[in-house]
């Protein structure tokens, strides 16, 4: 077979390989040093598990194992490049972004591991395992019952995430979080994570091994077609997302021509009573239909759009789509309907 050479492999013939097939391994990466970090940490605390990590398809615990997948492309930089082109991002990237999602994830195979989340006060206070994962989820941003750790308020996906999330920021070196969480609900569950963790202190995992599920070993998909679905599932995360409805209800503005109205400015102009009729007839808050509006009024003028027909069929476009949108993201989580987990 011929040698794959990930540093000087043209992009195009990169898309073109099997995932299985490239030449990956943690070991003599930067990856094995945040690993090890881990492990540092848990003994620091005096806990002996150390969770055995390999590379998959993305950040993920398989169900009920106490192992941790880590994205295939984090091992080496030129699949980190080619992630960041496909997604605009390459989540992990950093050390300190892959140590909070390490911390993260190691709390899961901590909690399958020890069978935490079998405990009666595990259940009283974050809630039970059994609760089904939805495809996404409505958070309160303002809400002190959860901690904060990765982005997204991702303690009030699921009571094992807010478990989880709880025991990553207990977790994490030289933060105060009896004092970062004085006076919040969210306090008594770190307490309890700090309890916990002190009765399994010294002692083995009932598990310690686990099955590897979605191993990159196993991905028999080219680079080409694993990014094609990806893309497809995270559609909403691009900036072109919009762009062929706003095209629709505005229309591109061309640089030789004054428009009456650029489409921006008039979302503006009309910020208010936009935000106020979508609100009132779809009953989501206020700051989320404005922040859909702002990200839409931003793609219009990236875009250069401006308004030609009359205003009062623009506006009833404009409403129209955006709550169309929200009644989407209000029974789905997202912008738009036909969002399906995982398959990749």
């Amino acid at each position: 077979m011929k040698t794959i050479d990930l540093n000087q492999i043209a992009e195009d013939e990169l898309l073109s390989l099997r995932i299985r097939d490239l030449p990956l391994r943690i070991e003599g990466t930067w990856l094995r040093d945040c690993i090890d970090q881990v492990y540092k940490e848990l003994e620091a605390k005096a806990i002996s598990f150390k969770p055995e990590c390999y590379l998959a398809d993305e950040w993920l615990t398989p169900e009920n194992q106490p192992v941790i997948g880590i994205p295939f492309y984090l091992a080496h930089p030129a699949l980190i490049r080619l992630e960041k082109k496909m997604m605009l991002e390459a989540e992990g990237e950093s050390v300190a972004e892959c140590m909070r999602l390490l911390r993260h994830e190691t709390g899961h195979a901590l909690c399958y591991a020890y069978r935490l989340n079998r405990k009666q006060k595990f259940r009283r206070l974050f809630g039970s395992s059994s609760a089904e994962y939805a495809e996404t989820y409505r958070f309160r941003p303002y809400s002190k019952r959860y901690v904060r750790h990765l982005e997204g308020f991702y303690a009030q996906y699921h009571p094992d995430e807010d478990f989880v999330e709880t025991f990553a920021v207990w977790l994490t070196p030289g933060l105060d979080w009896q004092a970062q969480y004085r006076g919040w609900p969210a306090l008594k569950k770190l307490q309890y994570v700090d309890e916990v963790m002190r009765s399994i202190s010294g002692k083995q995992p009932f598990l310690k091994k686990g099955k590897k599920f979605w191993r990159f070993k196993s991905i028999k998909r080219t680079l080409r077609s694993f990014y094609q679905k990806k893309q497809r599932l995270r559609a909403e995360d691009f900036p072109d997302f919009h762009d062929n409805n706003l095209r629709r209800i505005f229309g591109d503005h061309p640089p030789d021509t004054v428009p009456k109205f650029l489409a921006a400015d008039f979302l503006r102009q009309h910020r208010n009573e936009i935000i106020r009729e979508i609100s009132l007839w779809t009953g989501e808050k206020k700051y989320v239909v404005n922040d859909l509006l702002k990200k839409v009024s931003q793609r219009c003028r990236d875009l250069r759009l401006a308004v030609h027909q009359p205003e009062h069929i623009v506006m009833m476009r404009v409403v129209t789509y955006l709550t169309t949108l929200i009644l989407n993201y209000l029974y789905t989580g997202w912008y738009r309907g036909d969002h399906k987990r995982r398959g990749i």
